[in-house]
């Protein structure tokens, strides 16, 4: 099976909405998309995510089931009595701990221990396992149990937050690198599809990550959300 995963369009955070660029963005998403025979659609109840669906929803005729586990990815800590974001570390800090390049252990950081890290994490992780498991793939530790073998695609509107956290459950690797190190920009596109090398057993590779070549070929720019500054002297995101 295919694991199709959307970043929604440029957002705006403040109406939880997409940017006029945000619009032009879906619009060349969904002429990617629609190109493709998808078994099932599942979007985050966000309005980001929702607004840049409707794009690839209108042409392909389908409508999405919502989950709200593909909701941004809501896992906080407290740092010196203020509760923000997990996922964003300054760099001099989170490196210098060896565990948060672990599976097993990154949840295990004091930090992240501090407030709703580990249930969100595990929110994730449930949710995506329930609808592999839905589709006939069983998560069975590191690999998965191939119940209903198919070919279908499945795709997912949401946040690149909760993407990199299901990327991580399924690959069984640390988010933390993929939150600080990786990138899916507005309305890029990750692949990844099952391999049964074994009969009965299941892991899957990913075949790209964060693609925008669609707004490559549309003569689109990609946007600059998600992204900091190249050099700390260009006040363009710090």
């Amino acid at each position: 099976m295919e694991i199709w995963i959307a970043r929604h369009a440029e957002p705006d955070y403040e109406h939880d909405s997409i940017t006029e660029k945000g619009e032009r963005e879906a619009e060349m998403l969904a002429q990617r998309l629609a190109k493709q025979d998808f078994a099932a659609v599942y979007c985050s109840p966000m309005g980001r995510a929702q607004k840049t669906a409707s794009y690839t929803l209108d042409r392909i005729k389908m409508k999405p089931t919502v989950y709200d586990w593909l909701h941004e990815f809501r896992g906080n800590v407290i740092l010196d009595g203020e509760t923000t974001h997990c996922w964003d570390r300054y760099p001099q800090y989170w490196t210098e701990i060896d565990d948060y390049y672990s599976y097993d252990k990154w949840l295990d950081v004091d930090l992240m221990q501090s407030d709703s890290v580990p249930s969100r994490y595990e929110e994730v992780c449930t949710g995506i396992d329930e609808l592999l498991a839905m589709h006939g793939y069983v998560h069975n530790g590191r690999l998965f149990d191939v119940v209903k073998p198919n070919k279908d695609k499945i795709l997912l509107f949401c946040h690149f937050g909760v993407e990199a956290a299901i990327l991580s459950h399924i690959f069984n690797i640390s988010p933390m690198p993929l939150w600080h190190n990786f990138v899916a920009l507005p309305t890029s596109v990750t692949r990844i599809v099952s391999e049964e090398r074994v009969e009965g057993k299941a892991s899957f590779r990913c075949m790209y990550f964060g693609d925008v070549s669609h707004l490559y070929a549309g003569n689109e720019e990609p946007s600059f959300a998600a992204r900091f500054c190249e050099v700390f002297t260009d006040d363009t995101r710090h």
